[in-house]
């Protein structure tokens, strides 16, 4: 799979690092050429293109055109929905997933047709379920750790 990647913060990063790893082609972009060597590892083999990705030319740099997927992760939400739109009408990218931080926003984009993620609601949610969740659930004790001593 092909995919171009917008965003080489933590998110943006790491899941360029996986998809590399796993032998996909993969180009990951940023407005700050800085963040390639702050997050991703030296064994990252894709394509670092320094640009912005609601710039037709730095996409096309990055290789949207041949593109089997476009994630845009950025810290800007309005940023990554425009994104999004170019590579999914523009440049006919199939599967294009959007990272939408107002949960309001993101229901709305959804409901035009975006793949999107709501890094706050999903939050919320697994923070609601940590709550719910036995202690034994959540804090696991390390496999080789000292039994406890008995007062005696």
């Amino acid at each position: 799979m092909k995919v171009v990647i917008m965003g080489c913060g933590r998110v943006g990063s790491e899941l360029a690092k996986t998809l590399d790893e796993e032998g996909h082609q993969v180009s990951i972009m940023d407005i700050n050429a800085h963040q390639f060597t702050r997050f991703l590892p030296e064994t990252f083999s894709g394509r670092k293109i320094t640009g912005n990705g609601i710039d037709q030319d730095a996409l096309r740099r990055a290789g949207i055109e041949e593109a089997d997927a476009f994630v845009a992760v950025t810290p800007g939400d309005n940023r990554n929905v425009m994104a999004c739109q170019i590579a999914k009408h523009i440049f006919d990218v199939e599967r294009v997933v959007c990272r939408i931080y107002d949960p309001i926003r993101e229901e709305m984009y959804h409901g035009l047709g975006l793949r999107t993620i709501s890094p706050t609601k999903v939050g919320a949610r697994l923070i609601r379920e940590a709550l719910d969740a036995e202690e034994t659930e959540t804090a696991a004790e390390p496999e080789n750790a000292p039994a406890p001593e008995t007062a005696g």
